[in-house]
């Protein structure tokens, strides 16, 4: 949803980066989300304590919870993957949260943004295949049988093309429907409150999205180091 006045832009724009700013608000709103992602971060990593505060105990929380759940999906040899899927699901969701706030902006509310983390998962999921089978990960895409190989590459091939145009389509549309409904429900009786119910189901639905493109993440590089079909 794009809003009347989207305050980064405008002060972008005061400081002379206008075209930029107007023509790529995705990209600027998601270098401020990941710098402030980063400075968060850093406040909660820089003084670690035995007693901690409250900013290093929703951190512990969240990290703990991530790590089991990472391994009992990946297994110990899938956590080097650990950094990369609790960044995704914190970003993506920060990002989807964003959307929500006026003046502010949904990276993923555009294609480009959501295609690209498509491409990386896919393109990971790959390279760890073959970095753990070597030439024999080309048999992922045989099937079960020679006789039917001619027949499942093409369908594998295909089918794994159809990964990045799923995660990305599925997190875009999600996003851009929700900021849509409540545009509309804001201009209709903004007044008397009721878009409120709809804010609240967009909190759960942009985490469930950046939940749902995590898990993806770990499942099919889960997929690509385990043996062949």
């Amino acid at each position: 949803m794009e809003h009347p006045v989207l305050l980064l832009v405008w002060l972008l724009e005061k400081m002379g980066f206008g075209h930029f700013a107007h023509a790529y608000p995705h990209v600027v709103y998601g270098w401020l989300f990941a710098l402030i992602l980063i400075l968060v971060g850093w406040l909660a990593g820089r003084r670690i304590t035995m007693v901690p505060g409250r900013l290093q105990l929703l951190f512990e929380v969240v990290i703990d919870t991530m790590y089991k759940f990472q391994e009992g999906i990946m297994g110990r040899r899938g956590m080097i993957f650990f950094p990369l899927t609790t960044t995704l699901i914190i970003f993506v969701f920060f990002c989807n949260f964003n959307g929500l706030i006026p003046g502010s902006f949904a990276p993923t509310s555009y294609l480009n943004t959501t295609m690209g983390y498509a491409l990386m998962i896919v393109f990971l999921t790959h390279v760890m295949g073959f970095k753990v089978h070597g030439v024999k990960y080309v048999k992922h895409f045989l099937g079960p049988s020679p006789f039917l190989a001619p027949l499942m590459f093409p369908v594998e091939i295909v089918s794994h093309a159809a990964r990045v145009v799923s995660l990305s389509f599925r997190l875009f549309g999600n996003i851009v429907g929700e900021d849509l409904v409540i545009a509309v429900l804001m201009m209709l009786v903004g007044q008397y409150f009721i878009p409120l119910p709809m804010m609240f189901l967009g909190l759960f639905t942009g985490f469930l999205q950046a939940y749902i493109i995590s898990l993806l993440a770990m499942v099919y590089i889960g997929e690509a180091m385990e043996g062949e079909h």
